[in-house]
């Protein structure tokens, strides 16, 4: 019984301390200790199908990867967590869960300075936020983003929106903080009540011994000092900023301290090595946002492991020759006999293309043009009843539909403006198609066999929409991983028989010469999804 009380309390402290290890680290490896805890505790929680949890490790993932500077990362995380939030069958009891993710989400992209995204995040979880104190610190957070682009007076209404709905709540810190940034924005605008306001949120922030807190009110009132050019006074809130950073235990704080001495510095030389040092952080933040990942998880001992064992092969190369020899050989002869199968696949899809480009010129050029000479000329006929003439009219109708199915298609065009052509040509005031991704994919380092077949089966599930299902929506997600193109499509139709498949074998042949898959998933007034990998 004790033995089992000991575990569970020893459980109960590890947990706690990886916890205040994300939200409150002491020491530098505090943070990787935390993401690496939390991240095998989601995979632990995956495969134990108890998703809630792993929606929380991931929220704890993302913030210790947002606090480390892996920006990259702490998105994946979020879009990871939200994606399972997507697919839960609960997750409209998640709202807080999403909610909280768009907020940090929103904070990510901020610190990328990437505001237009920030601004959006934001903008999503606040129609999403179902308590005050939650829109309070998402429209702080939206405010904060335009301070950071310099805006002051829309930040400084977002301010005020923000005082207006904390100023009546119980939550003293809150006030505080939003007091603090009020005050800060009305300095730059010039404002009489901006000392006033900076001087109450330290107060409160004191009275409640919020050092974070107290230190953030000390910057500030540096910042306001020095732009009023006192620097006596500047200079003693900076030294009062450095005491609360030591008290803190923590390294950024005391870099940003004495970052405000440096400010403060009259000396030309230390003011140019302030604007030089600026702007190389600001070089290193661009870059980073496009090409650096810092990584920190369990793949890294993954990786030492397998580079040792590769050398260890590597030793025994001489041994291995000959089967070396041996397995090049016959990957030799594989690569011919898959070029040669390859290449005569490709010659039978290019037949088929072409009967069908010639089917439809013919169509087009002798049949359809023939029936519209006939039609005309019955037009002045006052004997012909009018129903001859409205069969005719469908014949017409269905012959330039099989003509214009199987036209020729120019890939010497933009492909994303094609596929746009060919999906504008079924939208009506009836049906509205809407589009991911489309013109994200490089279409040219595609195939002309593989676009060729992706536009016919898209022109052949549209006909089928528009036919058959009775839809108002049609869904068409784009994406490509490697040489491989998939097509999410969904349509809010009345669905259909799997059996049946209403004439898609075409579709599905199309696919399947190109090794690729082609899977369909509809039940009856539930709608028609079609998932394309090729």
């Amino acid at each position: 019984m004790i033995s089992g009380k000991c575990t569970a309390q020893d459980k109960s402290d590890s947990v706690s301390y990886y916890y205040y290890a994300i939200l409150n680290p002491k020491q530098p490896e505090h943070l990787p200790d935390g993401i690496s805890y939390y991240s095998k505790r989601k995979e632990r929680n995956l495969i134990n199908g108890d998703t809630l949890r792993a929606i929380g490790d991931l929220r704890m993932i993302a913030i210790g990867q947002f606090k480390i500077g892996n920006v990259y990362d702490s998105e994946s995380s979020i879009v990871e967590a939200l994606d399972l939030i997507n697919k839960n069958k609960n997750r409209d009891n998640l709202v807080e869960s999403r909610v909280g993710l768009l907020n940090q989400l929103g904070r990510v992209y901020r610190s990328a300075n990437n505001y237009e995204e920030a601004l959006k995040s934001f903008e999503e979880a606040l129609k999403m936020a179902s308590n005050t104190k939650d829109s309070i610190t998402i429209l702080n957070n939206k405010a904060n983003v335009h301070k950071d682009m310099l805006q002051y007076q829309q930040a400084l209404n977002q301010y005020v929106l923000v005082y207006d709905k904390t100023s009546s709540g119980s939550d003293s810190l809150q006030l505080a903080m939003v007091l603090d940034n009020l005050g800060y924005v009305q300095a730059k605008l010039n404002l009489p009540s901006a000392l006033d306001n900076l001087n109450k949120a330290l107060k409160v922030r004191i009275k409640e011994n919020e050092l974070a807190g107290i230190y953030r009110s000390y910057k500030n009132l540096t910042h306001f000092f020095l732009d009023k050019n006192d620097k006596k006074n500047a200079m003693l809130y900076a030294d009062q900023a450095y005491a609360i950073a030591r008290k803190l235990e923590n390294g950024g704080y005391v870099q940003d301290a004495l970052s405000l001495f440096v400010e403060l510095d009259e000396d030309p030389k230390v003011k140019q090595y302030k604007r030089l040092t600026d702007s190389i952080v600001e070089a290193r933040q661009l870059a980073e946002n496009k090409n650096a990942y810092i990584k920190y998880n369990v793949e890294e001992e993954r990786k030492k492991t397998e580079a040792s064992r590769l050398q260890q092969e590597k030793e025994k190369r001489l041994k291995l020759l000959y089967k070396a020899i041996a397995a090049l050989i016959l990957l030799a002869l594989l690569a011919s006999y898959f070029i040669f199968r390859y290449r005569y696949k490709k010659g039978r899809l290019e037949q088929a293309y072409n009967t069908e480009t010639r089917i439809s010129k013919k169509v087009h050029d002798e049949v359809a043009n023939d029936i519209y000479q006939v039609m005309t000329k019955l037009e002045n006929n006052p004997d012909v009843k009018s129903d001859v003439m409205d069969d005719l009219e469908n014949i017409y109708s269905k012959t330039r539909d099989i003509s214009r199915e199987n036209s020729p298609i120019d890939f010497n065009e933009d492909f994303d403006l094609l596929l746009n052509d060919l999906l504008l040509s079924f939208k009506n005031q009836k049906v509205n198609i809407v589009t991911r991704n489309i013109v994200k994919i490089d279409w040219s380092r595609v195939s002309d066999l593989k676009r060729m077949a992706i536009y016919r089966v898209l022109q052949e599930l549209l006909t089928n929409m528009k036919k058959h299902s009775k839809a108002s929506l049609v869904a068409l997600t784009f994406n490509k991983s490697g040489a491989k193109v998939s097509i999410d499509y969904k349509d809010n139709g009345i669905g259909c028989d799997l059996k049946k498949k209403l004439g898609l074998q075409n579709a599905e042949n199309r696919i399947t010469s190109l090794k690729g898959t082609i899977t369909f998933d509809s039940q009856r007034n539930n709608g028609f999804e079609v998932h394309i990998i090729v």
